[in-house]
């Protein structure tokens, strides 16, 4: 990529598109274009074809979207599918009509079947059926990897998509109603700690196994993925290592500070078995991510306390 190219990252103030913004601006690229939800609504689709023909970025990092947890996801199920449908709509059919050829979409690795094998392989996709919890979600961010797919193959255009694992870092959602795993133990855990409780209650049995990948890694791959002249496809972006939610409640308390048990909750999900994805493709092209878990939640717990609002 040129560095005075012109960029549009969608969903700048989110967990994702803030890493974006942070690896783009340190790489040197300073044409970047950014919107608040207040001043671009992407699921209002007249605004959003107004501003992309106004503006012709000359690439777009699609990283917005509707995000929660388990919890989240399941209560919110017509939100989650019809604003990421909308939004996702929107913006890949936007540059289309505005004549921009290079864009990447955010998908999530919710993507692929609940039950296929381990590592899930790209080519998993619509294998089999999904996970129940979250499957408005995944249906919808299935669409924006199928949309990039058919406009390329119809209008020349050159969308890929990266799948990004279990994400956690700066500027992750904290909220025990909506955050994810990771994100929610860092704050039960502190919450713990300082209320002095001998406890940690944890959803589910402890048993599902996931893989978590620092949020200015997957930053790292998607600039790696445009600057190296990827145009088409579907890569997974993770660390290529699973934990059991045990073990990360267990790295979560030892990161905090907290000493106490762990309990678990069996009324709670617990959602998906396990998710680890095959990440050979990225590794071939040359990429690996380099933040170790302990280091990561290390990282993720200091910007937690530095936005932490406390009772």
């Amino acid at each position: 990529m040129d560095k005075s190219a012109k960029i549009f990252i969608a969903g700048h103030k989110g967990m994702v598109g803030s890493a974006i913004v942070r690896q783009l601006s340190a790489a040197g690229y300073e044409n970047l274009v950014l919107r608040s939800r207040a001043e671009l609504d992407l699921t209002k689709q007249a605004d959003v074809f107004a501003f992309l023909a106004e503006e012709k970025p000359h690439y777009i990092y699609l990283a917005a979207a509707k995000v929660g947890g388990i919890h989240a996801n399941n209560t919110a199920r017509g939100e989650f599918i019809y604003e990421n449908l909308a939004i996702q709509g929107n913006i890949i059919h936007g540059a289309h009509l505005a004549g921009i050829d290079r864009l990447l979409f955010l998908g999530s690795s919710c993507i692929y079947p609940r039950d296929c094998s381990q590592p899930i392989k790209e080519d998993y996709l619509l294998t089999g059926p999904l996970e129940p919890t979250n499957e408005p979600y995944a249906i919808a961010k299935i669409a924006g990897i199928k949309l990039c797919d058919s406009y390329n193959a119809q209008f020349g255009t050159r969308y890929v998509s990266a799948m990004p694992t279990n994400l956690f870092g700066p500027n992750d959602n904290y909220d025990l109603n909506s955050s994810h795993v990771l994100p929610a133990l860092i704050r039960k855990a502190h919450e713990a700690k300082s209320r002095g409780d001998g406890q940690l209650v944890v959803w589910g049995s402890g048993r599902p196994m996931r893989e978590f990948l620092y949020v200015d890694d997957m930053a790292d791959a998607c600039v790696f993925l445009m600057e190296s002249g990827v145009e088409s496809g579907l890569y997974n972006v993770g660390t290529g290592f699973d934990i059991t939610i045990r073990e990360l409640a267990e790295t979560v308390m030892d990161v905090v500070g907290f000493d106490g048990e762990i309990v678990f909750d069996a009324t709670k999900p617990d959602g998906t078995p396990r998710k680890l994805l095959d990440v050979s493709r990225m590794r071939e092209r040359g990429w690996v991510a380099q933040t170790g878990l302990r280091d990561g939640i290390a990282l993720a717990y200091t910007d937690f306390l530095n936005s932490y609002e406390r009772p």
